[in-house]
């Protein structure tokens, strides 16, 4: 188990016999310490960690990591004790000269940066830990496929993954000392927003297998053009050690995935639709809500198989698990039982409304790729088909074409267009302008006015599709339409 004495270890060099404090895990939300609990005090754009100090420790957090002295309201700052580590050499004298604290009570550690000592305390215990690693990333698809994954590895090894979107330079870190000497894999979700951040997050983690879902247009705001995006994710399978011990699973579908085979000294194994990969799948059939049934080949191997997982596109979430857990040994039983049985909470969720509406909530973010994948399902479903779709944020240069992609395939699905959001008028625009009756699109400026035009429209024949970027907060469509069940 992580120690107080290892996170010296890691900041200044020296891991005293007094420090063996068990640290059950690592947080920068005080509201989600538990007790014996590392609380990491990083300040933010809007609020600052060093703020919440004594609330952590009120809620049974035993170390804090800190830049500046803590002005505490109810604890007698007597009582917490406090360790410079800002002079790595000087810290390691005293604590081997004099000894520490008692450990009946919080302690903060003074660093000079509370970040960079979480990321060097992750980077620490990562080393001194024996398993195998599998990092995922892409534009689409990270999150279902990690679940998935670690959920067919948990069948044969003992298994951690990010929980929720921990996905970034503080999140992965946090993640990483969430390990146990028990762990035998962990597979880790990695974020991409500039260059260079998956080269360091695979500097923390040392992935020995890694995963690349596509290339698209998501976050080009920040991340720049669509080669700057394929270089980032690229990021991952450069940092892989050579084969065998190393080796890269790529989507053959993607032209931009498929050309890093050259970017890497790993072992390459292909995923996709077309034969020409080493795993792949074919008569595909959709079959709604009740999930999604296709035949799967691996050299000489052919299984047909039905999964419960939603939508046609879900089968390159099948065929990424699938991709991970036949290249870390396990069997084809193993997997094709996990795949049937697999209880993976997948983002998009059917709920009813209080006129018996199916509603598809699938507001935790929206991209091009993703919206037009769930424009597919709707296309699967029985009844009068309603889209309600959001501005999709962060597209750069491809803003323009991405909504009037996602307007021009509405217009083939939809019964009724519902449009929310100053960039969603160039999803409705391209509705319009493919054939799409003008009288069938609504426009929308936020949730309230979308929430009162449905609330008395729908009935058990409708089938409604909730889609937007995060920052449009569309799950309060969902909440608002299901509360009045």
């Amino acid at each position: 188990m992580l120690t107080l004495a290892h996170i010296m270890d890691a900041l200044i060099g020296v891991a005293p016999k007094w420090a063996s404090q068990v640290i059950t895990e690592a947080t920068v939300d005080s509201r989600q310490v538990i007790p014996g609990a590392l609380f990491v005090a990083i300040k933010g754009e809007q609020r600052d960690g060093h703020d919440f100090v004594e609330e952590a420790f009120k809620k049974g957090a035993v170390l804090a990591l800190v830049e500046r002295d803590i002005q505490f309201k109810d604890l007698d700052p007597s009582l917490v004790p406090a360790l410079d580590l800002r002079d790595p050499q000087a810290a390691a004298k005293q604590v081997t000269e004099s000894g520490g604290p008692h450990l009946d009570t919080p302690i903060c550690l003074y660093v000079e940066d509370s970040l960079a000592a979480l990321q060097k305390t992750a980077r620490y215990w990562r080393r001194k830990l024996d398993l195998r690693v599998i990092g995922i990333t892409g534009s689409v698809g990270k999150s279902t496929t990690k679940e998935l994954a670690a959920e067919l590895l948990s069948q044969r090894y003992y298994t951690l993954k990010n929980r929720g979107s921990l996905n970034n330079e503080i999140g992965l870190p946090l993640t990483l000392l969430s390990l146990s000497e028990n762990h035998q894999r962990a597979v880790l979700e990695m974020g991409f927003y500039v260059p260079g951040e998956i080269a360091f997050l695979c500097d923390l983690a040392l992935p020995e297998i890694g995963l690349i879902t596509n290339v698209s247009e998501v976050h080009a705001e920040r991340a720049g053009s669509l080669d700057a995006i394929a270089a980032g994710k690229a990021e991952l399978v450069q940092a892989l050690p050579p084969a065998p011990q190393g080796v890269a699973i790529l989507n053959y579908d993607d032209p931009w995935v498929r050309e890093m085979a050259s970017k890497t000294q790993a072992q390459v194994f292909y995923y996709g639709m077309d034969p020409a990969a080493d795993l792949w799948a074919d008569e595909v059939v959709g079959m709604g809500l009740d999930g999604v049934r296709f035949r799967l080949h691996c050299g000489d191997d052919e299984f047909h198989l039905r999964v419960p997982l939603i939508g046609r596109h879900s089968v390159h979430t099948a065929l990424r698990a699938t991709a991970v857990a036949l290249v870390d040994g396990l069997s084809w039983e193993e997997i094709i039982s996990g795949l049937r049985s697999g209880a993976t909470q997948l983002r998009l969720v059917a709920v009813r409304s209080k006129n018996g509406a199916l509603i598809l909530d699938d507001t935790y973010n929206a991209s091009p790729q993703s919206t037009l994948a769930a424009l597919n399902l709707l296309e699967e479903l029985d009844g009068r088909r309603i889209a309600v779709l959001g501005d999709m944020l962060e597209l750069g240069p491809y803003k323009k074409s991405g909504h009037e992609m996602v307007g021009a395939r509405a217009a083939e699905v939809v019964d009724e267009l519902i449009c929310m959001g100053e960039l969603s008028k160039m999803i409705a625009g391209a509705a319009l302008q493919a054939g799409i009756p003008a009288a069938a699109v609504t426009q929308f400026d936020d949730t309230q006015q979308v929430v009162e035009y449905l609330a008395d429209r729908l009935d058990e024949k409708d089938v409604v599709l909730v889609k937007g970027s995060r920052g449009l907060r569309m799950d309060r469509i969902v909440a608002a339409l299901e509360a009045n069940r």
